[in-house]
């Protein structure tokens, strides 16, 4: 059983940066930073989710890439970010985007910030941080929740309550290795995470990069997710804010996303993906990276592009 924590070939392989780095949050961790694409192109920025790394946006950086600068890192604890014992926190999370946005944009540079599950409540914790409001033109919120994630959870299908609730944070919660990926391991991961008609490429993508991140890790950040709530920081997200969600989501289910819409000071719009799940953009990799294409078309002033049309 081959032991990389990604696949090696086809587009769910991550593509080499243009250049890595290394930012130094708050508290000191060390997070690792890759930035993809031309120089002084508009700029995107990725916050991958839960047990996942910069591997998991390999279909958006390859396209958007082409025209973007494209900036992705790895969370705490994740694919090549070392954890920090005891340094699970959302407030941590917040620190280390502001520590991202420093380190990759220059002073008054305006992108499109992504955050996908933990990333998306990422951007959330965030919300009236400094670094957020001076670099934030417009935000997507893929596959994600503020409050009650346990209990809106499906991934048992069964009546919600006490026992749904407890079934679900002893399996999240779990201490256990995930172990090498096995086709019983694929079969287990697309129910709980993926859309039913996941193709077997998309499937074995995030099997490799879920099982890969530790397990200890998995568990830090599984104890903050049992107890999130992010919703006061969601009243100073501000900015235009679209959300994204899939109708087959079993981690954070479609009513998640209709309660941040409804919450949100700013919201753009609701996309619905009919049949995908939670892991949106790799299942739907065209859909997501179409909707960050709209909101960087629509709300960031490129000043490159800029100085071009004055000059024709």
């Amino acid at each position: 059983m081959s032991r990389l924590t990604h696949v090696a070939s086809g587009p769910y392989a991550p593509p080499a940066a243009a250049r890595e780095l290394t930012a130094v949050s708050a508290d000191g961790s060390r997070i690792h930073v890759e930035v993809h694409g031309p120089e002084g192109a508009p700029a995107v920025v990725l916050s991958h989710g839960w047990t996942c790394s910069t591997a998991f946006w390999a279909a958006q950086i390859r396209e958007l890439a082409r025209d973007h600068r494209v900036v992705a890192y790895d969370q705490r604890g994740h694919g090549r970010s070392p954890a920090v014992p005891g340094g699970y926190s959302t407030r941590a999370l917040a620190d280390d985007l502001e520590a991202v946005l420093a380190a990759t944009l220059e002073p008054g540079e305006q992108a499109v910030l992504v955050g996908h599950s933990m990333g998306g409540m990422t951007l959330m914790a965030a919300a009236g941080r400094a670094k957020l409001e001076e670099h934030a033109a417009a935000v997507l919120l893929c596959s994600t929740g503020g409050w009650d994630l346990l209990p809106e959870a499906t991934v048992f299908p069964i009546r919600a309550g006490r026992l749904r609730t407890r079934l679900t944070k002893s399996v999240l919660g779990s201490r256990l290795p995930l172990g090498p990926v096995t086709p019983v391991g694929k079969k287990v991961l697309r129910f709980a995470t993926m859309g039913p008609g996941s193709a077997p490429d998309k499937v074995e993508a995030c099997a490799r990069i879920v099982h890969a991140c530790p397990r200890l890790v998995r568990y830090g950040w599984s104890r903050v997710l049992e107890t999130l709530d992010v919703a006061a920081d969601l009243r100073r997200l501000t900015v235009p804010t679209g959300v994204l969600v899939g109708t087959a989501d079993r981690m954070t289910p479609a009513v998640h996303s209709r309660a941040l819409v409804a919450a949100l000071p700013n919201c753009v719009g609701l996309t619905e993906l009919t049949g995908i799940g939670h892991m949106s953009p790799v299942e739907a990799p065209d859909a997501v990276t179409g909707r960050i294409r709209e909101l960087v078309g629509t709300y960031v002033r490129n000043e490159t592009v800029e100085k071009v049309r004055e000059g024709a």
